[in-house]
C-alpha cells in the first residue's frame, strides 16, 4: 500500500501557531523525508505559508538584542543548551523528544549552525522557527557561523533550497538569508552563563578621523596581535549584526569574533590564522571574562570531530562535549550536537561522534548536565547538496577571495 501523504500545511488564520501545528509541520517534514524527492517539499509546505513563518519569525528575532538576557526562570525551570545540529533533522526529532519539548519550565538556548552539510538543512531551521514563533520566550536561536551567505553558498544550503523550490528558491534563499541576519550573537542566561557559537570577542578598532573639513577620511588602524583586549558586554550589545557576512576586517569585527573564534589552551588573544577570521582565547581570557562579568560558564559550539582532532592540547568531540579550560571562576565548555557527523563523508572511516546537549536546573544554573546521544539510525536516503570530497573538514581555513566574490554578488 502507497503512504498516504500528510495535507498540505496551512497557515493558520490570525497567524496563531498552536502546539499542534508545529507537531503537525514536524510530522510532515518528517514523513517527507522518507518518502518524497526533495523537490516535491513544496507540496507539503507552500511557499506562501513559508513566507508567513519566516516573516513572522523574523520580526520576533531582529527585536532581539545582540546579547539575549534569559532571566524569566524559577525553582521548576530547565534550560537546554544546544549546539551545532547542520541539518540533521532526524537527530534535532530524538533530541527533542529525549529531551522534552519547550514549554513553561523548559527553555531551550540553540547556538547556531542548524544549516549546511546535512540533507535538512532548510527543515531543521523552518521547525526550529516555528517554535520561536509559538514560544518566543522559551525557545532562543542564536546565529551560527553557517548562517551566512558565505558558507551556505559553499556548505550546501544555498543549493538544497533551490534543490526543494525550483523556480521558487531563489525567493526562499533569500528570505533565509534575510531571516539569519536577524539572528542574535550570544546569550547569557540567569546572569550565570554565557553562551554564542565560536565564544569571546575582542574590543573593535575604533576610527579615527582626519583632521579638517575637506577630504575627511576614515583611517583605521589594524592592531598587533599583542595588542589585542577582550571586549566588553557593552561593546557586544553596539554591534552591528545585520550582516550577511561578518567582516575580518574593519570596525566591526564582534559578530566575526563571536561567530568563528575558538578556544586555546596558549594565553592571550590572537588572530585566529586556520580559519582566516576571528581570533583565539586562552583560559587566562576566559577567566577574566567570567570573573568580570561573574559569570560561571561558558558555552560554545562550532567544532564537529572533524575540526577538534587538528586541534592540539585540546579534547575530541567523541562524546559530543568537552570541558576545555577550568578555571578559577569557573569553566569553559564546547556542546556539539550533531551525532556520526558529518553526514556525508569522504572516507569510509566515520567519526562515529555522539551529540550532546546540556540541561541547566536552578537554583544558580551553573551546574552542567551532559547528554550524550547516538545518531539516528537508519537514516532517509540523501544526496549531498555540496561537493564534500573535496571539503576537508568544519576547519578549513576561510576562502576569503570567494567571500569577496560573493559580498560583490547582489543579494538575490
Amino acid at each position: 500500500m502507497e503512504p498516504v501523504p500528510p495535507s498540505p500545511i496551512i497557515w493558520p488564520n490570525g497567524g496563531e501557531l498552536t502546539n499542534e501545528w508545529v507537531h503537525g509541520l514536524i510530522s510532515s517534514f518528517e514523513w517527507s523525508s522518507w518518502n518524497l524527492p526533495p523537490s516535491q517539499l513544496p507540496s507539503l509546505l507552500p511557499v506562501n505559508v513559508f513566507d508567513s513563518l519566516v516573516l513572522t519569525a523574523s520580526k520576533i528575532l531582529h527585536k532581539e538584542r545582540n546579547c539575549v538576557h534569559i532571566n524569566d526562570l524559577d525553582s521548576e525551570s530547565n534550560v537546554v543548551v544546544v549546539g551545532d545540529i547542520h541539518g540533521q533533522l532526524h537527530d534535532l526529532l530524538f533530541l527533542l523528544k529525549d529531551t522534552g519539548f519547550p514549554c513553561q519550565n523548559r527553555v531551550y538556548v540553540f547556538n547556531g549552525d542548524y544549516v549546511d552539510r546535512g540533507a535538512w538543512g532548510l527543515e531543521t531551521f523552518l521547525v526550529l522557527l516555528s517554535w520561536k514563533v509559538l514560544m518566543p520566550d522559551r525557545v532562543y536561536l542564536l546565529r551560527g557561523n553557517h548562517e551566512s551567505k558565505y558558507c551556505t553558498s559553499m556548505y550546501g544550503f544555498e543549493r538544497e533550497v533551490l534543490t526543494k523550490y525550483g523556480d521558487k528558491g531563489k525567493h526562499v534563499y533569500r528570505k533565509c538569508l534575510g531571516c539569519f541576519e536577524g539572528l542574535p550573537l550570544a546569550s547569557i542566561i540567569a546572569g550565570r552563563v554565557y553562551t554564542a557559537h565560536g565564544g569571546l570577542f575582542r574590543s573593535p578598532v575604533l576610527p579615527k578621523r582626519t583632521k579638517g573639513k575637506k577630504n575627511r577620511r576614515v583611517v583605521l588602524l589594524e592592531p598587533e596581535p599583542s595588542s589585542l583586549k577582550l571586549g566588553t558586554l557593552d561593546e557586544l550589545m553596539q554591534a552591528r549584526r545585520s550582516v550577511l557576512d561578518p567582516p575580518w576586517e574593519g570596525s566591526n569585527l564582534i559578530p566575526g569574533d563571536v561567530l568563528w573564534s575558538d578556544p586555546s589552551m596558549t594565553h592571550g588573544l590572537s588572530p585566529n590564522e586556520q580559519r582566516g577570521i576571528g581570533l583565539l582565547w586562552g583560559p587566562d581570557c576566559t577567566e577574566d571574562f567570567l570573573k568580570k562579568y561573574e559569570l560561571k560558564l561558558i558555552i560554545r559550539s562550532h567544532e564537529g570531530p572533524d575540526a577538534r582532532e587538528k586541534r592540539t592540547g585540546l579534547g575530541g568531540m567523541d562524546k559530543g562535549y568537552t570541558i576545555d579550560h577550568t578555571v578559577e571562576s569557573g569553566k569553559l565548555i564546547t556542546i556539539f550536537s550533531a551525532p556520526d557527523y558529518p553526514q556525508f563523508q569522504a572516507t569510509e572511516e566515520r567519526y562515529k561522534n555522539k551529540g550532546a546537549y546540556i540541561i541547566l536546573q536552578a537554583p544558580d544554573f551553573s551546574d552542567p548536565q551532559f547528554h550524550s546521544f547516538e545518531a539516528v539510525k537508519p537514516r532517509p536516503k540523501a544526496h549531498p547538496y555540496y561537493d564534500f570530497e573535496n571539503v576537508i573538514d568544519s576547519d578549513d581555513e576561510m576562502d576569503k577571495s570567494a567571500m569577496d566574490a560573493n559580498d560583490e554578488q547582489p543579494n538575490c
